[in-house]
């Protein structure tokens, strides 16, 4: 059975707001977010026991964004300590969709939400599957029709 919004597993990352990604009302910089949502995908992955540059040195696999939603409820300011939480919404053989929350860590105030889309593709940008050995990441289980050993 699926879990509920409350249960999805979250890996935490905390940053200070630097100076450099605020805008001259000191408010940070709408674009920031999406830098954020990264940090929290390549924490994701650590957390779960692998590193992203392996898959692309390695595997020669690549997780191209093909989508990005962000909801903004809050500002976040210079010097601010935010807290971005990242989950896997859903993975399939071919995409892998990120759930993101950012609050302020003080208060825990709901800053953003937002979502990234991922197609896997190999080094000529074209979509492929996730290699088997990164599957059990993703909760995705061994693929039966594999025809080459991709670790």
């Amino acid at each position: 059975m699926p879990k509920s919004a409350d249960e999805i597993d979250f890996v935490e990352t905390t940053l200070n707001v630097r100076y450099a990604e605020t805008d001259q009302m000191g408010i940070v910089y709408y674009a920031n977010y999406l830098v954020w949502f990264e940090v929290g995908r390549v924490a994701w992955c650590k957390a779960k026991g692998f590193h992203y540059a392996e898959m692309e040195s390695r595997h020669k696999r690549y997780l191209m964004v093909a989508e990005a939603s962000c909801r903004y409820k809050a500002p976040a300011r210079f010097e601010d300590d935010i807290i971005v939480r990242t989950s896997l919404a859903k993975a399939t053989d071919k995409v892998l969709r990120y759930r993101y929350e950012i609050c302020r860590k003080r208060d825990r105030q709901l800053l953003v939400t937002g979502e990234t889309t991922h197609v896997v593709t190999d080094l000529n940008c074209r979509p492929t599957r996730l290699p088997d050995h990164y599957r059990k990441y993703f909760s995705l289980p061994p693929r039966r029709d594999q025809l080459t050993n991709d670790d």
